[in-house]
């Protein structure tokens, strides 16, 4: 097992301070004390609990939004054909059926386009521009994808079409100066005050200002395609806060009673009760089903079941995406064992800080979550590419610390394309080229990874004694969420416990249960993919334990169940 390094957000706070925010928002001092360790001002606890509307920023505030907005009603007082340019993942999925719903209900000339992962590649491609222009659309509106196409933009312009960009990947220098608008709240010349919307994000405050300027009313847009766009927001794993927050949370609210068919369908299909549906479901049961039309056959599809009214519809596509992600499985677990091996065979694995893997034929749209899962595993940075032809198309995924766009910007004379972010990013390379990549990218890490920065690390809101370990705490936790990246599910360390029961449980033994005592308290805790510690620990050991509270029912009772993150032994 890795040893991790315990990090712990624990500030100096004064009881008095943590006292006072308890007493004026009716808050146990747990939840206080998190909120101040996290670093949220105690004047915007307030917003931060309530998660109001009112508190989302005016979409007229980013960058090109009155030209974006201009041109699209243009368009659609003069019947101009817009299509909607997408993205095959869940965010531009999302993205798309979000806006293209919405121009029809204003009353648009509009198509979407989504293209092939494998034959067209991400982002904007000159073969579907001229396919879009022979078929009559004069206006190309992309979501979570365009800002690095400056040649695409500008062979767009050339044949008479216009162009506005969506998007929120980071930007290079040079900007398609060709478009006719561009909403980036990451664009280093926007003053908008929240840089970290997903594209269905971008796509949703898009829409808000049309609706804005069209008289209508917003909250009511709002919460008409809210659904879609916390699907989108938790399925790119952006930060939960700020405006972000506010859209998951009253999307969540709108997925716990389903109005459109096909969320209903998916949500059934996934097993999952939707009057208890949370931002971890999105992620880890509905987000992967919807990835999978994209992965493996058409995006189009997963758009399909969203903007579908049909019941019988979207029950069939909702059970071929499921069996579409059965089958991405398959070819995932091949793919991850045969870099696993390929990690092995490497006599300088050890001393690469970055990973980067190679093999012809690799399914280019799975590769993504191998790298994801290799750097959970070997907690380093990861490209995996899959080639044909001598050419390589990359998929990666980085650890905190080491910013993978950067990097990838400091390799760029070895690439002939990239873009993404600082934790996940895609490239396209010339095998040619593949050795003089790893190796530059991995004298950028030597330069700026430190040994330590090797090392996965606990983030530890803050220590709890066991009188704190209660019911009524562990339901007061629910006023923190939407959980995701940037607002995860608070860990706590209790220090000294002593066992009272061990136990491996699960298939072969694969997680670990604990009865644990302190000061004549017992504590159960559930431990997942920790099975190898029933062998390490004894009866009447001394542990100090990284934990989340949670809430276990069984038969009508409720009690505390610990999930553990992390133990380390006394001896």
């Amino acid at each position: 097992m890795i040893d991790k390094i315990w990090r712990f957000r624990s500030k100096t706070l004064r009881d008095d301070t943590i006292n006072a925010v308890s007493l004026k928002y009716r808050v146990p001092r747990v939840i206080s004390t998190i909120l101040l360790n996290r670093g949220v001002e105690p004047d915007d606890i307030s917003a931060y609990l309530k998660k109001s509307m009112s508190d989302i920023v005016n979409p007229k505030l980013m960058l090109d939004m009155d030209k974006a907005v201009e041109r699209i009603l243009k368009a659609v007082d003069g019947k101009e054909k817009i299509t909607v340019y997408g993205d095959y993942d869940v965010d531009g999925i999302t993205a798309t059926a979000l806006l293209y719903e919405f121009l029809l209900s204003i009353g648009a000339d509009a198509e979407y386009y989504i293209p092939d992962r494998k034959g067209e590649g991400y982002g904007i491609n000159i073969m579907a521009v001229n396919k879009l222009f022979r078929g009559g659309t004069n206006l190309m509106i992309t979501v979570d994808c365009g800002i690095t196409a400056i040649g695409e933009v500008e062979f767009a312009k050339l044949q008479g079409m216009d162009v506005i960009i969506t998007d929120h990947h980071t930007c290079k220098e040079a900007l398609p100066d060709a478009a006719a608008a561009i909403l980036n709240p990451k664009r280093p010349d926007c003053t908008y005050p929240f840089d970290s919307l997903a594209g269905v994000g971008v796509a949703f405050k898009l829409i808000l200002a049309l609706a804005m300027e069209k008289g209508m009313n917003t909250n009511e847009v709002f919460c008409k395609y809210a659904d879609i766009a916390a699907l989108g927001t938790v399925a790119d794993v952006v930060p939960l806060l700020g405006e972000n927050r506010i859209i998951v949370d009253k999307g969540l609210k709108l997925l716990r009673n389903p109005r459109r068919p096909g969320l209903r369908a998916i949500i059934e299909v996934a097993g999952i009760s939707s009057e208890k549906i949370t931002s971890s479901n999105i992620a880890f049961a509905i987000a992967p089903r919807l990835n999978a039309a994209g992965r493996l056959g058409t995006a189009t599809t997963a758009v399909e079941l969203l903007l579908t009214n049909d019941e019988g519809r979207a029950r069939e596509i909702a059970l071929a995406l499921d069996a579409e992600n059965k089958e991405r499985q398959l070819t995932e677990k091949q793919i991850f064992d045969e870099a696993v091996e390929m990690a092995a065979a490497d006599p300088n694995f050890e001393k690469k800080k970055v990973i980067v893997l190679a093999r012809e034929g690799w399914h280019q749209g799975v590769i993504g979550i191998v790298a994801s899962r290799l750097c959970s595993l070997y907690y380093k940075p990861c490209i995996l590419i899959s080639y044909s032809n001598g050419v390589g198309k990359g998929s990666g995924r980085s650890i905190g610390g080491f910013n993978l766009f950067e990097a990838l910007s400091k390799c760029e004379r070895y690439l002939t394309d990239f873009g993404g972010h600082a934790v996940a990013a895609g490239l396209n390379v010339n095998m040619s080229d593949l050795d003089d990549f790893t190796r530059e990218i991995n004298k950028y890490a030597d330069e700026v990874l430190a040994e330590r920065d090797m090392i996965p690390s606990v983030e530890i809101d803050c220590p709890l004694s066991e009188r704190a370990v209660t019911l009524e705490n562990a339901k007061m936790l629910s006023l923190l969420e939407p959980f995701g990246m940037g607002n995860e599910r608070p860990v706590f360390a209790i220090g000294k416990v002593n066992v009272v029961n061990i136990a491996a449980v699960g298939a072969d033994g694969k997680h670990l249960r604990l009865k644990v005592e302190k000061n004549n308290q017992i504590i159960n805790c559930i431990g997942f993919g920790m099975g190898e510690y029933a062998a390490m620990i004894s009866r009447g050991d001394s542990l100090n334990l990284a934990f989340q509270m949670d809430i276990n029912s069984y038969q009508g009772n409720e009690t505390v169940q610990l999930i553990l993150k992390d133990l380390k032994i006394n001896r």
